[in-house]
């Protein structure tokens, strides 16, 4: 298992983040000069990007309104959660059942200083700093343990975010995703998507640009078949895999990916009852 170093506290604004540039294509103010300029180069390469980034969260919203409302899911473990925006999980599920329990989990200090600052006054929703690969000490953080009970159905939340780990037979997506999966009741659920692209060019380029931007923080862009193989021994709710626009749309006039140079690709599974 990772075993990870000491999780930084310093907030760097001359390295940009994924986060940070994420929350950037939201229209969010938690940036800096540094991430905005990535966010330039990159979309010279993959124009689409901004659409996508507000394209996943979407998605995201979605899936929890989902669970919330059909499945009676009421607690949310969310790897790698980002930057507190607009409607985030414990907003959309507490609108439903205001009892919902929901942790965050992101290695970036910044998101610790804004999630704990927004989160200050609810008790049922905690954010806390560590590595996403850190399984162990997730399970085991004293505010997870308060807040979820592990033998009962939870939504465990990977969203856009294994392009963030690189491979490793210990570390990887695969491991990962296997050993929260081996953690979990019957009946819950885990949410899982990731950038990939059919062309090798744009995968190559994008995951060597992010990881000198990024100084090493990153893993790789990957095909459609990787993230299939996340979901094994798991129920695949419809319409299945898929580029997460198309995931149960609101609407049919819903914003969809105009463009396929790289798209989010995944969608949700349910460990068997």
């Amino acid at each position: 298992m990772h075993t990870g170093k000491q999780l930084s506290t310093e907030i760097d604004a001359t390295v940009p983040t994924a986060a940070r540039m994420y929350d950037y294509y939201l229209g969010g103010k938690d940036n800096y000069a540094a991430d905005r300029a990535a966010t330039e180069e990159l979309d010279k390469v993959v124009p689409s990007t901004r659409r996508l980034a507000l394209n996943n969260r979407r998605f995201l919203q979605r899936v929890v309104r989902t669970l919330t409302q059909e499945y009676g899911i009421r607690q949310y473990l969310d790897h790698g959660s980002g930057l507190p925006t607009q409607d985030n999980v414990h907003q959309v599920a507490q609108r439903i059942d205001p009892s919902t329990h929901v942790v965050y989990v992101d290695n970036d200090p910044m998101v610790l200083v804004h999630g704990r600052a927004l989160l200050e006054q609810d008790e049922r929703t905690v954010v806390i700093q560590a590595d996403m690969r850190e399984t162990d000490g997730i399970f085991e953080h004293p505010e997870t343990q308060r807040l979820i009970d592990f033998s009962e159905p939870v939504c465990v939340l990977f969203n856009s975010v294994f392009h963030c780990i690189p491979d490793s037979d210990t570390d990887g997506p695969l491991a990962v995703a296997r050993r929260v999966r081996e953690r979990l009741a019957p009946g819950s659920f885990m949410v899982m998507c990731q950038l990939v692209s059919e062309d090798p060019e744009v995968r190559e380029f994008v995951t060597d640009f992010m990881d000198q931007a990024t100084q090493g923080h990153w893993g790789r862009v990957r095909e459609p078949k990787d993230v299939e193989s996340y979901f094994e021994e798991l129920e695949i709710l419809e319409p299945g895999l898929v580029e997460v626009s198309t995931w149960r749309p609101d609407t049919e006039v819903a914003p969809r990916q105009l463009t396929q140079e790289w798209i989010e690709f995944g969608g949700v599974g349910r460990l068997p009852l």
